[in-house]
């Protein structure tokens, strides 16, 4: 049993509001027993697993850490919501600032991952990605941190070391990424094949990117303008 277990089960305790001596309770455990698991000191049993996913109506996979989604499904690339459908679901209401950054950051993302589809190389594919999805974990994580009541068990990493977690992480995918940009290998990954290296010039962008290409000059000057 992985540490991922008592950390999920001490988040679904706490998302309910009910405290450890009610959940040992009517999980039919000791409260002492139940602080062991939910510190990961002890292991349970499969036949715990099976009564806490029944008694917080979530997947066994979920409480294992193998699926992020409580119901223990696996979401497939087609049934991912598109920032367009999320964007009437989902409006940003308040100061125009968050909006417009919004808008500056999607259209940059939809310019970037159509550059990486022409690239056509999985290993520089990823390497872009895992970097960008580090910066919207640590800017979701400092959000998170905001509210004392939040319970820090939502993440497997300590709040004390996730910072320097992602500052290193994302030098080493961000350095990894402008070796396969240029041709070099990664490990056992080959770089880009340079017939597949993208021109990259403002006239393109516009042309290319009509809807698009105005957001992603605009968060380039802002970026510089914060160096």
């Amino acid at each position: 049993m992985n540490n991922t277990f008592s950390r999920i089960i001490t988040l679904l305790r706490k998302e309910r509001g009910i405290s450890q001596k009610q959940a040992a309770m009517e999980l039919g455990v000791s409260q002492a027993l139940l602080s062991h698991y939910e510190k990961g000191i002890r292991q349970c049993g499969l036949e715990f697993v099976v009564k806490v996913a029944d008694y917080y109506n979530v997947s066994c996979d979920y409480l294992l850490g193998r699926t992020a989604d409580k119901s223990g499904a696996i979401i497939a690339v087609d049934e991912i919501p598109s920032a367009e459908s999320a964007e009437s679901d989902n409006k940003v209401k308040g100061s125009i600032l968050p909006v417009l950054n919004k808008k500056l950051l999607f259209n940059s993302m939809n310019i970037i991952f159509n550059l990486l589809q022409r690239c056509d190389n999985k290993a520089l594919t990823s390497a872009v990605s895992s970097y960008l999805m580090l910066s919207v974990y640590a800017a979701f994580r400092q959000l998170y941190a905001a509210n004392p009541k939040n319970p820090d068990v939502m993440f497997s990493v300590p709040s004390y070391e996730f910072q320097a977690d992602v500052q290193g992480a994302g030098a080493k995918l961000l350095a990894q990424a402008g070796q396969l940009a240029a041709g070099g290998r990664v490990g056992e990954e080959n770089g880009l094949d340079a017939d597949k290296a993208p021109l990259i010039l403002p006239d393109h962008l516009a042309r290319e990117y009509p809807l698009f290409a105005s957001s992603l000059l605009n968060l380039l000057r802002k970026a510089e303008e914060m160096l």
